[in-house]
């Protein structure tokens, strides 16, 4: 069975090191004399509430820092993310080649899931030759050329959903690997 935490603590040596502090701060002249006088009651149990009291005390000070710390982190990661996001939108304004009539359909992998966006037969052949790219904004794919999804990718590469690369490999049908349909 687990030991108990005044167990571990005195096992770890916390507590051994905290009645020593406790030791050195008061002066030898303060202390009671030894021997002389009343009898004094046994102070070890005392002692060692008194260092578990401050071993947890200790412990939640350490447990609170390291929560304010893991926040902090937290905060900066968002915001960074939020700058990106605002960077990346702010480079798609009157970039976008999505067209309402488009009539065809071209799937892709994105996020572990096959995703589709509809374009017109000329967007569909720029696409597989790399001309054209799929950005993720919003929760909406977005065609945009080759130059603009370049940048999206520079800015954050987990927004480009889709940018074929003209000298990639193709398998044995000539299509590359990355072209479902």
């Amino acid at each position: 069975m687990a030991d108990s935490l005044r167990d571990q603590l005195l096992k770890s040596g916390i507590v051994k090191q905290v009645r020593e502090e406790q030791r050195a701060k008061v002066p030898k002249d303060a202390r009671p004399p030894q021997g002389k006088g009343k009898p004094r009651p046994p102070q070890g149990r005392r002692d060692e509430e008194i260092d578990l009291a401050r071993a947890y005390a200790i412990r939640a000070q350490a447990e609170a820092a390291e929560r304010k710390r893991a926040e902090q982190a937290a905060a900066e990661q968002a915001r960074l993310k939020r700058e990106r996001k605002a960077r990346i939108q702010k480079l798609l304004e009157g970039q976008v080649l999505n067209k309402a009539e488009a009539d065809q359909v071209r799937h892709f992998e994105y996020g572990g899931k096959i995703r589709r966006v509809h374009v017109d037969a000329e967007q569909l052949a720029a696409l597989n030759e790399g001309r054209l790219g799929i950005v993720q904004q919003n929760g909406r794919y977005l065609v945009v050329s080759q130059a603009i999804a370049e940048q999206v990718r520079a800015i954050d590469p987990q927004q480009l959903a889709l940018l074929v690369d003209p000298n990639e490999a193709t398998d044995d049908d000539g299509v590359p690997d990355d072209l479902m349909w």
